[in-house]
């Protein structure tokens, strides 16, 4: 039997989209197609999953999700789907074009449902675009302590698509968000280390605000001052950047290793400033050293531990 599922916002367009949801599953889980919309998602949902299902990551590791442009096959992976598993938050700006074309049906979840985002600058417009800012800051994952929420909401939709699935699925979600309290524990012994007037962190763009806020970190300026990476800034705000660094002695610019470091540089030439460019921040590696969540995770902290302390 079909049912409705409920309705969901996905853009800033407030795009209303009913899917139909799961009907009675099939005692083959294999023949579930469970899709994530990017390879951090995928690898939260795949300790989840466990060997019952294989999650799939719609967007290739190594991309941006703030700068992806959806290709042909994108859409023939959405119309396969049992489960989409979204961020949300207009993160995934894609996908309305996507779901559009997309036949099938679908549960779609939000792994975000239930958290306040941050709004700091959703009134904002980025220079040289005729859009404004995404309204609400959707780096939630970058907090490890908000991530349990993501397990949470995953698992539900798991269970929803293959109710026979529910032990496995809560079992499982049970030990990852153990992990996930043992990583949150971990990252503070190591930014302990750091001494509390070098906790001071300047981005390429407004991605590390969550993970600031956990761990007592103040976050001096973002030089893109937008929550996407393909913002542009102004020679008005490459100058305020330039002078939050002098002002507050801040010894680095962090930004993740698919973003453009060009601007980075520049602004660390004239500051004296180290730039750490190789964050993991939207997505996985292929290899070491975020070939999981969990790594990625303690593998930035490592790099702006040895940054400031």
């Amino acid at each position: 039997m079909k049912k409705i599922y409920n309705t969901i916002r996905l853009s800033s367009l407030t795009l209303l989209f009913l899917t139909s949801c799961w009907s009675t599953p099939a005692n083959d889980s294999n023949s579930l197609t469970v899709l994530a919309s990017t390879s951090v998602l995928a690898d939260i949902a795949q300790n989840i999953a466990g060997d019952r299902v294989e999650v799939q990551s719609l967007l290739p590791i190594g991309s941006d999700p703030h700068a992806y442009q959806p290709v042909p096959s994108d859409v023939a992976k959405i119309s396969a789907s049992d489960l989409l598993i979204l961020n949300g938050l207009e993160y995934e700006h894609f996908i309305e074009s996507l779901l559009e074309n997309a036949g099938g049906e679908r549960i779609i979840i939000e792994a975000t449902q239930g958290l306040t985002p941050s709004d700091d600058h959703a009134d904002e417009t980025e220079p040289n675009t005729n859009h404004g800012h995404e309204a609400l800051d959707p780096h939630l994952w970058l907090d490890p302590n908000l991530v349990i929420t993501y397990v949470e909401n995953i698992r539900n939709g798991l269970i929803q698509v293959d109710p026979a699935g529910k032990e496995i699925y809560t079992t499982n979600a049970e030990k990852y968000i153990a992990q996930l309290k043992d990583l949150d524990a971990w990252i503070v012994e190591q930014v302990n280390q750091i001494p509390a007037e070098r906790k001071l962190l300047v981005t390429n763009h407004e991605s590390l605000n969550y993970f600031a806020k956990r761990y007592g970190f103040e976050v001096i300026d973002a030089i893109l001052p937008s929550f996407s990476s393909e913002a542009s800034a102004s020679a008005q705000e490459i100058a305020s950047a330039i002078d939050a660094i002098k002002n507050s002695g801040a010894p680095a610019i962090f930004l993740g290793e698919i973003e453009n470091a060009n601007l980075a540089n520049q602004i660390a030439s004239e500051t004296n400033v180290k730039v750490v460019n190789n964050l993991y921040l939207e997505s996985l590696s292929a290899d070491e050293p975020a070939q999981t969540y969990i790594d990625m995770m303690k593998h930035n902290v490592m790099q702006i531990v040895q940054a400031l302390k």
